[in-house]
C-alpha cells in the first residue's frame, strides 16, 4: 500500500461540528496524519477557524466573523444545527482561534501536520497565521492552501511556505506564471473522476485529492496516484490503508 497522507477535512467533519476543537481532537484521536482548517480574521485581527466566514450555516446566526470581535465570536455556538440538530448544543462547541487549535495539537500530538486554508485573501491574514504557526513550531510541517493565486504567491515569495494550489479555473487572480508558485495541487473528487485527471497528473506535482469518504473513492484515489487524501470521514480511508 502506498504511503499516503490521511487528512481530516475540517477535523472529523462527518461526525462532529466542523472546524471545532471537538472535531479536531476527534480526528487526531482517530489517528489521521493531518488536519485541514480554514482561517479568517475577526474585527480585532485574531485568526479564527470557520469555513464560510459568515456564521449562519454552522452557528445559525447571520453575521460575518470579520465584523465581530473575538469576544463576540466566543459567544457563538458552532454546533451546526442544520446538520446535527441539538446534539452538540450546550457542549461548549464554539468557533476556535488558530491559537486554540495549536495549543490542542501541542497537547495531543505535536507532530501532526496541518493543512492551512487561507480563506480571507489578505496578506495580513497570512502574516498573522504564519506568526502563530512559527510561534508554536508548526510552520515547517504544514501546507498552505488558497483559492487565490496572489495569496499562494505571497506565501511562497515571503515565507517560502509549502503551497498547494488548485486548477487555474478555480483560482482567483490567476495570471500566467501562477503555477510556478505551486508545490502541490489539490483536486476535488469531481475532477478526480473527470477526463481532466491525466492532464493534471502529468504536471508532476504531488496531488491532494478531496474529499474521499467512501472506500470506492478512496481506492480510486490510491489507484490514480494521490499523495494526500482528504476526508470528512477518515474511517473508510484508514480501513483501506490498513490503519484501523
Amino acid at each position: 500500500m502506498p504511503n499516503i497522507v490521511v487528512e481530516g477535512h475540517r477535523g472529523y467533519a462527518a461526525a462532529y461540528p466542523e472546524n471545532t476543537l471537538l472535531s479536531f481532537a476527534s480526528a487526531i484521536d482517530l489517528g489521521v496524519d493531518a488536519i485541514e482548517f480554514d482561517v479568517w480574521l475577526t474585527a480585532d485581527k485574531v485568526p479564527v477557524l470557520i469555513h464560510d466566514g459568515n456564521c449562519h450555516r454552522t452557528c445559525g446566526v447571520d453575521v460575518h466573523v470579520s465584523d465581530l470581535t473575538l469576544a463576540e465570536v466566543r459567544a457563538l455556538s458552532a454546533h451546526y444545527p442544520d446538520k446535527f440538530g441539538d446534539r452538540f448544543l450546550g457542549q461548549a462547541v464554539g468557533i476556535p482561534t488558530l491559537e486554540d487549535l495549536l495549543k490542542l495539537c501541542c497537547e495531543k500530538r505535536p507532530t501532526i501536520k496541518l493543512g492551512v486554508e487561507i480563506k480571507q485573501y489578505t496578506e495580513e491574514t497570512v502574516d498573522l497565521t504564519v506568526a502563530l504557526l512559527k510561534q508554536y513550531g508548526f510552520f515547517d510541517d504544514c501546507w498552505f492552501y488558497a483559492f487565490h493565486a496572489g495569496i499562494i504567491r505571497y506565501i511562497k515569495e515571503t515565507y517560502n511556505g509549502r503551497t498547494m494550489g488548485y486548477p487555474d479555473f478555480q483560482m482567483r487572480e490567476f495570471v500566467p506564471g501562477s503555477y510556478d508558485f505551486y508545490e502541490e495541487l489539490g483536486l476535488n473528487m469531481k475532477l478526480v473522476h473527470s477526463e481532466l485527471l491525466p492532464f493534471y497528473m502529468a504536471k508532476g506535482w504531488p496531488v491532494h485529492m478531496y474529499c474521499a469518504d467512501t472506500e470506492e473513492d478512496v481506492r480510486f484515489c490510491i489507484d490514480h496516484g494521490a499523495a494526500l487524501i482528504t476526508a470528512n470521514d477518515p474511517v473508510p480511508l484508514m480501513k483501506v490503508l490498513g490503519r484501523l
